[in-house]
């Protein structure tokens, strides 16, 4: 589904504004800014309209790519407002961050920041309902409750549906800080609710990226240089002319556009291309192996420091010592990378599935030199996000064709060409030392983590020379243990870098949860206990282990040849626990029959999206820690499509259990927090079974090293 507002200034003075600070209600929208309807609606914010029979239209301003937030925002706004759901239609927002404040959707952050707001937009317009219904019943307000869209007098049971105070409504002033329910009276918030984007998904009728269509389009894709930094040397374009449907060969920023009238052509014309590159980046994983080795061998820049690390290190006799490493990752979505473009000299339209509204309107303005209000933007279905659609390489290649050809091009990227030329997540370099009590306890952590940094990588600046996204999971591990320090050492490496579902700690729950199961087994502690007895201050850890543990039957006898693996993490808000139940073939490679997931998010929304998310999170995470790796061989990505970058098939899936903590506490985020416990768990679980600690990842790589007779860990 697409949609578009275009506002005067006037207009946008007018309208309810949701900014980063939270909802700013002044005055009334006005009708002439809503898609459709009369100038007999009732809309207070921008976010909420009810006509006159009683109908409620919720936008809501992030974009939905899988994660089911077109039915879990307009859920806040619903249950404020005091209707039923199935008076409610979703509309998508469109790109216009004047009217709908941060529409960035990313960082699990879409019901954390507006969970306040959207609930605040709803409750507005119920407030003045119940004051319209006040005024027209003659009764006092506070004898007056809000149900299924109809106001309601507790004493006489007299009752008057939304629709018929719609004209008395829209002349009432906008509260600017209406109260909120209490939790206790819920309706819809918590409970199972469909997700209103399955039909036209079932149907075929839903619109992504790829199915936009403008009049007069022409199709288009961009050869990009085969090495990261290279730069045109030569182009010849005669023989991609020649290729039937090919009309024009467009030389961009970031490689040459080959345009023509359907996307096989161009596709064909780009193989024909014959173009040659200076050279840009030329190394090979090997040199950015040993490159991480030598900087882990200095300090790194202090993240986090507790007690005296170096004194307990240097009086122990013993200690547990490790190195751990994981690799570049893609995002690899389903859908490949799109934009449609219509540049015009008074104004461009933007057909895109993105994550970032924002982004898209600051690149076609930067490129094109038009002012916001001459820029449309409709978004669109998402084929997958995982981070990778909120860069703009992708966009900036469509406008930047579109311009050249002075019409509406659709541009879409081949698998290979985002595969090899895309924006991946950081490899690292992990060191670790432990050191232990005589009973076992932990007394000492001392963790180095070296790698490249996505902010430096954005023209960001580092804080005390750490990069916060590669410490999360990390600097604040919850075990109670006396001398810790993490320490984190940059390195520059020109690979092009970007968030990756989960962010640092999809790597570093990795390397930590293996750790700790490491000094477990020095202990001779079982996992689960050992765990345990170190989480006092950390409850909703606790919670969430124990509850996981429980749920698979942790200390249960298994059928032979199966081992359980366990693993706790919190990441961006929210606490999971997973257990996995492990077996293996006759390769050595492991096969997860079963995954048991405990999460705490604090407020429940909708428990249907939470369960599928954790289900999500954990095939996206198994699937890296299974297969995935970008590898480079002089400076070229070997990997290329799903043929050499796989991910768990259908029979390859585990049973997926999802047991969700019941919370008052702050929502926390759903999308990505299913993704880290994954690799350990499984990787724990394969130690168990067959003493083999795998300290690199992917498992793939691990054991196809370890059949060559490389170190890979082991006791």
């Amino acid at each position: 589904m697409t949609s578009v507002f275009k506002a005067t200034r006037r207009d946008f003075v007018k309208a309810g504004l949701l900014g980063t600070g939270g909802l700013v209600l002044g005055v009334r929208l006005p009708a002439p800014l809503t898609a459709h309807g009369t100038a007999d609606t009732f809309q207070p914010n921008a976010f909420l309209r009810i006509d006159t029979d009683g109908a409620a239209t919720i936008w809501f301003p992030k974009t939905e790519m899988g994660q089911g937030i077109k039915t879990a925002l307009p859920m806040l706004v619903a249950e404020e407002l005091g209707v039923a759901w199935h008076q409610v239609t979703v509309i998508q927002a469109p790109g216009h961050p004047e009217r709908f404040g941060s529409q960035g959707t990313g960082g699990s952050r879409s019901i954390r920041t507006t969970w306040e707001p959207l609930r605040k937009a709803g409750a507005a317009g119920r407030e003045m309902l119940l004051q319209a219904a006040a005024g027209r019943m003659g009764v006092a307000q506070d004898t007056l409750t809000a149900e299924a869209g109809q106001v309601v007098h507790a004493p006489t049971g007299r009752r008057i549906g939304y629709g018929e105070l719609v004209d008395a409504a829209a002349g009432l002033a906008v509260p600017t800080n209406p109260p909120l329910k209490d939790p206790d009276d819920f309706t819809i918030l918590g409970t199972p609710v469909p997700r209103v984007d399955t039909p036209e998904k079932t149907d075929g009728s839903a619109v992504f990226g790829m199915d936009a269509r403008v009049e007069g389009m022409r199709y288009a894709t961009v050869v990009h240089p085969p090495t990261f930094g290279a730069g045109l040397a030569r182009m010849s374009d005669t023989a991609a002319l020649a290729v039937p449907g090919v009309e024009r060969v467009v030389e961009v920023s970031n490689g040459v556009a080959v345009v023509a009238a359907n996307t096989w052509g161009a596709f064909q014309g780009a193989k024909a291309l014959e173009v040659s590159w200076n050279e840009g980046y030329a190394k090979s994983s090997s040199d950015i192996q040993a490159e991480l080795a030598r900087l882990a061998g200095s300090p790194g820049a202090v993240a986090r420091s507790e007690g005296d690390v170096e004194a307990a290190l240097d009086s122990a006799s013993d200690s547990v010592d490790a190195v751990y490493e994981v690799p570049y990752l893609a995002h690899a979505t389903m859908e490949p990378m799109n934009c449609t473009v219509d540049v015009q000299p008074d104004r461009c339209r933007v057909w895109v599935p993105t994550q970032s509204p924002q982004g898209v309107i600051r690149t076609v303005e930067r490129i094109t030199g038009l002012p916001p209000d001459q820029i449309e933007v409709h978004l669109t279905y998402l084929g997958g996000g995982f981070g990778r659609r909120s860069n703009m390489d992708f966009v900036v290649d469509a406008v930047e064709t579109s311009r050249a050809v002075g019409g509406p091009v659709q541009m879409v990227w081949t698998r290979e060409e985002d595969m090899r030329q895309g924006n991946y997540r950081p490899c690292t370099y992990n060191t670790f030392r432990g050191v232990m009590t005589g009973d076992g306890r932990p007394l000492a952590w001392h963790n180095r983590i070296v790698g490249p940094s996505i902010i430096a990588s954005k023209g960001g600046r580092l804080r005390n020379g750490i990069d916060s996204s590669s410490v999360e999971g990390a600097a604040n591990i919850p075990y109670d243990i006396p001398n810790i320090q993490v320490e984190y050492a940059k390195a520059d490496i020109p690979v092009p870098l970007h968030w990756w579902r989960s962010v640092g700690s999809s790597q570093n729950a990795f390397i930590t949860e293996s750790f700790i199961d490491e000094m477990a087994h020095a202990a001779g502690a079982d996992p689960f206990e050992y765990r345990r007895g170190l989480l006092g201050k950390a409850p909703r850890h606790l919670g969430v282990l124990e509850l996981a543990a429980a749920k698979a039957g942790w200390g249960n006898p298994l059928p032979g040849g199966r081992e359980r693996g366990i693993a706790v993490a919190k990441s961006f808000g929210t606490y999971v626990a997973q257990v996995a139940e492990v077996s293996v073939d006759a390769t050595g490679m492991p096969r997860v029959h079963r995954v048991v997931c405990a999460v705490d998010c604090g407020h429940i929304v909708n428990p249907n999206t939470i369960d599928a998310q954790m289900q999500s999170g954990i095939v996206y995470g198994l699937s890296a820690a299974l297969f995935g790796e970008i590898t480079l061989d002089r400076g070229r990505v070997v990997q290329a499509n799903f043929d050499s970058y796989p991910v768990v098939r259908m029979n390859q899936s585990p049973a997926i259990e999802v047991h969700i903590v019941s919370s008052r506490e702050d929502p926390g985020g759903i999308g990505e927090p299913g993704t880290p416990p994954i690799a350990p768990a499984v990787t724990n679980a394969l130690f168990a079974l067959t003493g083999m600690r795998v300290r690199r990842l992917p498992i793939q790589t691990a054991l196809r090293e370890r059949t060559r007779g490389e170190a890979v860990g082991g006791e």
